[in-house]
């Protein structure tokens, strides 16, 4: 398994560090040792308000600007023109870099004219302040949008995705495209323990089902996972998911899980469910 994903000209690397909850010195805490112990890919947000301690974190640590991968999004509300352009100054601002190496729209919006927005997006990517575009929680209808009639050059997908979810369907249209899927909540937020054959699975390979949770995500094609870590040990956890090898049977066993557990749909996302949408 190749530790990185091609995409759009950056190396997306397929284990990163979510940081969606973490906040203040106790995110910049988390992004340190994550750095320390060897994770290069970074993923946070406007919405998250905690990118100026992603940016403490990865001054502090040093670390080349060249082997780090950061991610940030535009919220929702700031879907206009003159908001991403704001939004987007903000965020590079509050992480003290001069670029980052993907910027996401991180939830769509009802009234948001997309052929204005990748006309910015891809003024960013353009002028160097960004090294690619995307978007997270598009259905199926808004990637086609995206990908076929404003033909923006994405370099991924980011929604939720875990063993309990099935992603089928998105997941065949991105690789069709080329385009990978970068999962959130990959260990299902808890969920895991509430199916004890992901413990025998785990016994099996002397290790957590976490780590079967995070190789079963990290064995397919085109998928990138950022679980969220603030604990060193935790973070530890997920890197040794790196080094699982699930077989067959445990594909077969995992495959017979429910996969109808959404997570995460607030009030202002997509129909995933609506025609030609997921």
């Amino acid at each position: 398994m190749q530790n990185s994903i091609q995409t759009q000209g950056i190396a997306l690397p397929r284990l990163g560090l979510g940081t969606f909850r973490m906040k203040g010195y106790d995110c910049q805490a988390a992004v340190e040792s994550a750095l320390e112990l060897g994770y290069t890919h970074l993923d946070t947000a406007q919405m998250y308000a905690n990118q100026d301690a992603v940016g403490a974190a990865i001054e502090i640590t040093g670390m080349a600007r060249s082997s780090l991968h950061v991610t940030t999004k535009v919220w929702h509300e700031n879907l206009t023109p003159d908001g991403v352009r704001r939004s987007f100054d903000e965020s590079l601002q509050a992480l003290k870099l001069d670029y980052v190496d993907l910027y996401l729209i991180h939830w769509p919006s009802q009234n948001m004219d997309l052929p204005a927005l990748f006309e910015v997006l891809e003024s960013f990517r353009a002028d160097g302040r960004t090294r690619a575009i995307g978007v997270a929680n598009f259905n199926l209808a808004m990637l086609r949008e995206v990908v076929e009639e404003i033909q923006a050059p994405i370099a991924c997908n980011q929604i939720e995705y875990h063993v309990l979810l099935d992603q089928a369907r998105v997941l065949e249209y991105l690789r069709a495209h080329g385009i990978p899927l970068v999962a959130y909540c990959p260990l299902a937020q808890g969920r895991l323990a509430e199916h004890p054959q992901l413990s025998d699975i785990a016994r099996k390979h002397d290790a957590t089902p976490a780590q079967v949770a995070l190789k079963w995500l990290l064995d397919q094609d085109g998928v990138a996972a950022i679980p969220k870590a603030q604990h060193p040990a935790r973070q530890k956890e997920n890197l040794g998911a790196l080094v699982v090898n699930l077989d067959d049977e445990d594909r077969n066993i995992i495959a017979g899980l429910p996969k109808n557990q959404r997570l995460v749909s607030p009030p202002f996302a997509p129909a995933w469910d609506a025609p030609g949408a997921a």
